[in-house]
């Protein structure tokens, strides 16, 4: 059996280091499920599964109309 961590999953840990790292900051828009779907060659329920569980663990925010965003904790 494989242990490789599935695709979304994959993309979340791309997009999380980003954050991390400060080259997507606070603010920063993320790219569209469309985007990332054609980014990482998956299809759109995996790339709308790997900003899921971004956004499960409070690290982007979505904006209807506007688009999606990296989260801003800074006033916590």
């Amino acid at each position: 059996m494989s242990t490789a961590q599935p695709p979304f999953r994959r993309i979340a840990a791309d997009i999380t280091e980003q954050i991390k790292s400060g080259e997507l900051a606070p603010g920063a828009k993320l790219p569209s499920t469309r985007e990332i779907a054609g980014s990482y060659n998956v299809s759109m329920g995996t790339a709308y599964r790997a900003l899921s569980l971004l956004h499960e663990r409070d690290l982007i925010i979505g904006h209807p109309g506007r688009g999606t965003f990296v989260a801003d904790h800074s006033g916590e």
